[in-house]
C-alpha cells in the first residue's frame, strides 16, 4: 500500500518511534504524544465543542493507541492510523451522549441538570462515598511510587497536567503517559479485586 499521509521522513520517525514503544521504551510512548497531541485534540474538539472533554478524549485515544501499538501496519502512517483511532472514539463518546438524557446546542452536547432542593448528602451517602473513597486510596498505594504520585496529583489534588509537569519537573507528554500508564494499572487493580 502506497503512504498517503505524511511525508516519508516523518512516516520514518514514527515507525521507529512504534517500534521501540512495542520494546518497552517510554520516551518513545512520550515523543509520540508529543508530536501529535495537539493536531489530535483538535480534532477531538471540532467534533465534541467542548474543551475539556477533547482533552480527556484524547488523553483516552493515547490509551487505546498505545494498548494496540502492535496492530499498526507500516502500510499506512501512524498519524492516519492515530486520527482513525481519534474519529471512532468521538463517535462512540457522542453516541452514548445521546442515549443518557442530554440538550444539543449546535455540534456540543450537554447533559442535563436536575436541580435537587436538598443537595446535602445524608449520612448513608457520606458513609457510602468514605468508604469508596478509602477503597481508592487503598488501591492507589498498591501502585509504583511514581504512578501512585501521579494519580494523587490529578484526582486527589486536582491540579492539571501542566501543574502537575511543573511540580514534578517533567515534560507535558511524559506527565500524560505516564499518568495514562497509571489509570491503565489502576484499573488493571480494581479488575482483579471485583473477581476475588
Amino acid at each position: 500500500m502506497v503512504n498517503k499521509s505524511g511525508s516519508g521522513e516523518s512516516s520514518q520517525r514514527d515507525y521507529l518511534l512504534v517500534e521501540q514503544a512495542l520494546n518497552g521504551n517510554q520516551k518513545a510512548y512520550a515523543e509520540l504524544m508529543t508530536l501529535y497531541e495537539d493536531p489530535v485534540y483538535h480534532v477531538i474538539f471540532q467534533k465534541v465543542g467542548d474543551s475539556i472533554i477533547a482533552e480527556d478524549l484524547t488523553i483516552e485515544t493515547f490509551g487505546k493507541a498505545f494498548r494496540n501499538l502492535g496492530r499498526f501496519s507500516p502500510d499506512f502512517a501512524f498519524s492516519t492510523w492515530l486520527f482513525r483511532i481519534a474519529i471512532n472514539h468521538c463517535i462512540d463518546f457522542l453516541r452514548k451522549q445521546k442515549k443518557n438524557p442530554t440538550m444539543r446546542d449546535g455540534n456540543n452536547y450537554y447533559s442535563v441538570q436536575v436541580e435537587a432542593i436538598d443537595n446535602k448528602p445524608d449520612p448513608e451517602e457520606i458513609f457510602i462515598r468514605e468508604q469508596q473513597l478509602g477503597l481508592m486510596r487503598d488501591t492507589v498505594e498498591k501502585l509504583k511510587p511514581r504512578y501512585r504520585k501521579l494519580i494523587e496529583l490529578r484526582y486527589f489534588d486536582e491540579l492539571t497536567y501542566e501543574e502537575i509537569a511543573s511540580e514534578l519537573s517533567l515534560p507535558l507528554g511524559t506527565v500524560k503517559a505516564q499518568l495514562f500508564r497509571a489509570k491503565d494499572l489502576l484499573y488493571h487493580i480494581l479488575s482483579k479485586s471485583k473477581e476475588l
